[in-house]
């Protein structure tokens, strides 16, 4: 397998999304990842399923869809006032599988933010493929210390 980040998807994602750049071994390597805020607490996290992200059958595997979730509850967390850019260490996550997600059909997911305390913080969201729910989440995610300090970028 190529060292070579891979940044592009094919089909290219719809129109309004933008690539997360995020430097790490696991997601470079399964992404690419992409994003768009969508107002206030809207952010939303979208992907194209690509042969590599599926099983045997042909759809989306369920542990990459389970993966996909635990990147889209912390990164939507993000956006809260009170959790930042804090590393948010998963604590507890469950996944609904509803339906397939079939190769080719763009990722994309919504949201809530349900509660946040001094130490965690509570989510659930949807993912679709294309137009179809294919899944429910629900994570707890503990707020530890700051991304840019476990980086070592004391600058950000």
């Amino acid at each position: 397998m190529s060292e070579d980040r891979i940044t592009a998807c094919n089909p290219p994602a719809p129109a309004g999304w933008t690539y997360f750049d995020f430097r790490g071994g696991f997601i470079d390597r399964n992404g690419p990842l992409y994003f768009r805020e969508d107002g206030p607490g809207g952010f939303q996290l979208g992907m194209r399923i690509e042969h590599r992200h599926c099983n045997p059958r042909g759809v989306g595997h369920g542990g990459w869809l389970m993966t996909f979730a635990d990147m889209m509850l912390p990164m939507a967390a993000h956006r809260h006032p009170k959790v930042g850019r804090n590393f948010l260490p998963t604590v507890s996550m469950s996944v609904d599988f509803l339906a397939p997600a079939p190769l080719g059909a763009w990722l994309n997911s919504r949201t809530d933010i349900l509660r946040v305390t001094r130490n965690l913080v509570f989510a659930q969201g949807l993912i679709y493929a294309d137009e179809t729910l294919v899944a429910r989440v629900n994570g707890v995610f503990k707020i530890g210390e700051p991304i840019a300090k476990l980086l070592g970028d004391a600058d950000k």
